[in-house]
């Protein structure tokens, strides 16, 4: 959408994605990210850290699963979304307000870790095509032990595969 506020993050997550759902069955994802900036201070010759930001983050759908499978408490992350802000009056008749991110990407930072990407199956496909690990409706990963798809292979977890799966 035009004229929203765009912002990405980099920071370390304070605790793991909650996963929850829902009434109509839709997934989502809470979370913290704590950004500190650091700065080189020439008078002292050391680097010094700045006043930390918490920002709370929230990521639907298959983000938010993705996220809450992958990312946990202390990872370094990169998170890009929408700035929403949220205004609510207490019981006491006190008029609060939050801005929040709303996560339209996130994913661990390389800066100083590595990371195994696995890609996910799509649930909105079907093709009929067991060995197709994506356009196989449904299937999860962790449950895909039903057999080997066409030529031997696990689409999974690369089993019986020479080589590698992309």
């Amino acid at each position: 959408m035009s004229n929203e506020t765009v912002i990405t993050i980099v920071g370390n997550l304070t605790d793991d994605p909650e996963l929850r759902f829902t009434t109509s069955g839709a997934a989502f994802a809470r979370f913290s990210i704590a950004s500190t900036p650091r700065r080189f201070d020439k008078a002292s010759g050391e680097y010094v850290d700045g006043d930390t930001l918490f920002l709370r983050a929230t990521a639907w759908r298959q983000v938010a699963e993705n996220a809450a499978e992958s990312l946990q408490r202390g990872m370094r992350v990169i998170a890009t979304g929408r700035l929403r802000q949220s205004t609510w009056e207490t019981t006491e008749g006190d008029k609060r307000s939050s801005i929040d991110l709303e996560v339209d990407e996130i994913g661990p930072s390389l800066t100083f870790a590595t990371a195994k990407v696995t890609k996910a199956a799509r649930a909105n496909k079907t093709s009929g095509n067991p060995a197709d690990p994506f356009t196989n409706a449904g299937r999860e990963p962790a449950t895909a032990g039903a057999g080997l798809g066409a030529g031997g292979r696990d689409p999974w977890t690369s089993q019986g595969m020479d080589e590698p799966p992309f």
